[in-house]
This record gives structure tokens, C-alpha cells and sequence, in this order.
């Protein structure tokens, strides 16, 4: 039996949210900042000097709403950790 995989479009977006974050993650930490504690900052306040330029950075986390990164952080840590 033939089964077709469709790919929705919140799946894709998923995935570039991750590669965004990574980045960024990456970024800061090459810098020497605690990557953690700067995106929170980020985060919390809205204000992307606390993201780095380094490895352009602060652009691309600039690219994506901060709602929508929290809602995939979030649904991705749920699923992680769901009893079932």
C-alpha cells in the first residue's frame, strides 16, 4: 500500500525557526556571550541588541516574529517531554 507524505506549511516554517535559532545560538556563543540568557533578553524585551551582529545574527532573528519563535520553542519542548 502507497501512502503519500504531504508536508504542511507549519512544518517547513518549523524547521527554518530551528536553523534561525541554531544560528543565532551559535553566533552569540562564538562572541562569548551566554546565548541562553541574551535571547531570553531578546525575548523579554524585543530589543535585538541583545542578539549579536556576528555571523548576521541579529538579522536573521529579525526575520521571524518573536510570538512565532516562542510558539515553536515552546510546541517542540512540549513534545519532547509529553508523558504518553
Amino acid at each position: 500500500m502507497e501512502e503519500t507524505v504531504t508536508f504542511k506549511a507549519n512544518m517547513l516554517r518549523d524547521k527554518e525557526i530551528q536553523e534561525i535559532v541554531l544560528n543565532v545560538y551559535a553566533a552569540l556563543e562564538e562572541k562569548g556571550y551566554n546565548p541562553v540568557n541574551q535571547l531570553v533578553g531578546y525575548f523579554i524585551s524585543g530589543d535585538p541588541t541583545y542578539i549579536t551582529s556576528h555571523k548576521d545574527a541579529r538579522t536573521l532573528i529579525k526575520q521571524i516574529d518573536r510570538d512565532e519563535i516562542l510558539e515553536c520553542l515552546l510546541t517542540s519542548y512540549i513534545s519532547l517531554h509529553r508523558e504518553g
